[in-house]
């Protein structure tokens, strides 16, 4: 399916005017497109559904008449909200029969998104994770609300409540998310520690500089689709993970390497073999301690590490 950008572009094209202007429409989109990519993306945890979602707002978005929109910000993301909502539950059937854990698509980000700290926390995978555990409708409140910082009132359109029950589902979801998220806003400082230590035990063996910062019950997740190997269920405790990582290190020494990266406004960790990204591998820290080790080999997974992603809010 072609990009987003480039429809935008090609009905650009058909609709520009003499001096090669975008049409109003084209330039609105084109304008709020990484802010609704963000939106999609959070909702989803999934790029490719939402790209999906961005050429349903765009061809919905097209035949909108914009000497109605007040608002062209809100218009959109109020599209976008009901696309995601409407693929977000149709993936949760899809997940029910996905061969072992799932964990969101990485994304390679740009350094500023990194910068914008609540945005990095927003779309850590660690934070996607614990979105995961809300219904679509809970998800897409607390995305507004929280995230984006949406008007109740907006909300309400985008969902189909009342604006009374938008606030009390927002208050459910907040204090939902609060008691799984992180223990606080992890630094790039703390993540990059951690994952020093995991390159450092990967490539000499030493696996006691990754034993001093697991937590005792540090969770491992390996996502391969069905595709590549993984394991099929949480391995939890420093000692399992410990001999997990040990076993599947030890495999693949001499063979693969490990490079260093921005993954969803974090660092990260990519295993490439034969020069192709293999695995993915980010992390959750919690106090200091790695709590959550999530590794995505997923191939249709990885499609978007091979370019930087912008995310705005």
């Amino acid at each position: 399916m072609a990009s987003t950008s480039q429809t935008a572009s090609d009905d650009r094209g058909r609709g520009s005017s003499r001096d090669d202007h975008p049409d109003p429409a084209t330039e609105a989109f084109l304008a709020h497109r990484n802010l609704l990519f963000t939106v999609a993306y959070e909702m989803l945890g999934s790029a490719a559904d939402a790209e999906d979602v961005l050429q349903e707002t765009w061809l919905r978005w097209a035949g909108v008449d914009l000497g109605t929109v007040r608002d062209q910000r809100a218009y959109l993301v109020r599209i976008t909200t009901r696309q995601a909502l409407t693929r977000l539950r149709t993936l949760g059937r899809r997940r029910e029969s996905y061969v072992g854990p799932w964990l969101p698509e990485p994304l390679l980000t740009t350094p500023d998104v990194a910068e914008d700290v609540e945005l990095a926390d927003s779309v850590s995978m660690a934070m996607l994770l614990v979105l995961e555990t809300l219904g679509p409708t809970e998800r897409a409140v607390f995305v507004l609300r929280e995230v984006f910082d949406v008007g109740y009132d907006e909300i309400a359109e985008a969902v189909d409540k009342s604006p009374a029950a938008v606030r009390q589902i927002a208050h459910r979801a907040r204090a939902h998310v609060a008691a799984r998220r992180p223990r606080g806003i992890v630094s790039a400082a703390e993540a990059r520690y951690a994952l020093d230590a995991f390159q450092r035990a990967a490539e000499t063996g030493d696996l006691q500089s990754l034993l001093d910062i697991l937590a005792p019950d540090v969770v491992f997740l390996g996502d391969g689709g069905g595709v590549k190997q993984a394991v099929l269920r949480p391995v939890v405790g420093a000692d399992k993970v410990a001999r997990l990582l040990a076993t599947g290190l030890g495999r693949i020494a001499g063979t693969a390497s490990l490079w260093p990266a921005q993954v969803n406004g974090y660092p990260a960790l990519i295993l490439r073999q034969g020069g192709e990204i293999d695995t993915v591998v980010a992390v959750r820290i919690d106090d200091g301690l790695i709590t959550g080790l999530y590794a995505v080999r997923n191939p249709e997974k990885l499609s978007h590490m091979q370019r930087e992603t912008t995310l705005r809010r």
